[in-house]
């Protein structure tokens, strides 16, 4: 080959390479495009003003209904790091906007979300539901909940304080604080195939550290007296010390919406199993609950292959976001909102038509 020929084949080389890695960004770019209409705004009339995002559906025309998120644990913002925008599009196909906020003291958010009870977390997400309600394109009669995990404690809650919560989808929720994280601990346990003895230690462990929340001590008492703080705060104590006895039993047996349960079978956070029989047994109204159980899924509702793979999951993540879900979640809850409306529209169907009857009766 000559040096013509060669410098023509290292610039066609060259070339193929550029457009491939052009073709990729494009991909990218185009797979973290969402059929939302995002803005940013401040949600007013709670303890503390909060950062949201609002994000409405970008086609058709309002008033949208609106699903108001709940965060899980930890310092999460609006977006939960880009995590919940699949979960926002599917939400806009069914003609629903979403909202959402950063925690309390995440980026920059007035206010430290440790310093909040679950009671504090449920009048936040009441403030932002009568925020919401005044908002433009906003239907106020078609508004409810989504949330993950510790949301479990809360949503229940707040729908109890709010008439306007027309329905609740409880993600990979606990029933009881105390025995979700025994849970929690044995399954990590039995996953990294500890042995008696390590189990045991650990086991004792956890005991005292519960022992230590329940008495009245504080968390400098608690670690003068030899007690286990690793991966411990002061301020994430004081958030477990005031938030260890949670329980849903009650707020859930109050609730009068249509709830939608969504589990994981991989799920080593929360007892799914303990969390499906304990809705069946307190939302005992016909048509109330629904389940829908992924029996691969982790905790965050994600295929167990693909969490345990790093590469892979951040390879999702970054080049394909909706995918990262197990199959049928994303779709799921976009018909689950869509019967909502369709049984809504019945219902006032049927309304009109008993009233229709008894004007033709009086007439």
């Amino acid at each position: 080959m000559g040096m013509l020929g060669r410098h023509r084949w290292l610039w066609g080389s060259l070339l193929s390479v550029v457009l491939l890695v052009a073709g990729v960004g494009g991909w990218v770019v185009y797979q973290n495009e969402y059929d939302l209409t995002e803005e940013r705004v401040t949600i007013t009339g709670g303890k503390q003003p909060l950062q949201g995002v609002l994000a409405r559906p970008t086609g058709g025309r309002g008033p949208y209904g609106l699903v108001v998120f709940v965060h899980g644990d930890g310092p999460t913002d609006a977006t939960h790091d880009t995590f919940y925008r699949p979960i926002w599009e599917a939400m806009a196909a069914a003609g629903y906007a979403t909202l959402s906020w950063d925690k309390p003291g995440v980026n920059h958010a007035p206010g430290n979300w440790l310093d909040q009870s679950i009671q504090d977390r449920a009048d936040e997400t009441v403030a932002a539901i009568a925020w919401a309600r005044t908002q433009p394109g906003i239907d106020p009669t078609r508004i409810g909940l989504w949330g993950a995990s510790q949301a479990g404690w809360v949503m229940p809650k707040a729908a109890r304080q709010s008439p306007d919560v027309r329905f609740v989808i409880a993600v990979a929720p606990a029933l009881n604080w105390l025995r979700q994280g025994r849970y929690n601990l044995l399954a990590e346990l039995r996953a990294r195939h500890a042995s008696p003895e390590e189990t045991a230690a650990a086991v004792a462990r956890s005991d005292r550290n519960l022992a230590a929340l329940q008495a009245s001590g504080t968390f400098e008492q608690y670690r003068a007296a030899g007690g286990d703080t690793d991966g411990l705060t002061p301020e994430r104590w004081a958030f477990d010390k005031r938030n260890h006895r949670s329980d849903a039993t009650e707020d859930l047996t109050a609730l009068r919406v249509p709830v939608r349960l969504v589990l994981g079978g991989q799920d080593v956070n929360v007892d799914s199993d303990e969390t499906e029989a304990g809705y069946r047994r307190l939302l005992t109204a016909p048509g109330q609950l629904t389940v829908e159980r992924f029996q691969d899924a982790t905790h965050n509702i994600v295929p167990k292959d693909v969490e345990d793979s790093e590469l892979r999951s951040t390879f999702l993540a970054i080049a394909a976001p909706r995918s990262l879900f197990t199959p049928g979640y994303l779709d799921g809850m976009r018909r689950f909102l869509t019967s909502l409306d369709r049984q809504d529209h019945q219902d006032r169907q049927d309304h009109q038509d008993r009233q229709d009857q008894q004007d033709h009766r009086k007439g």
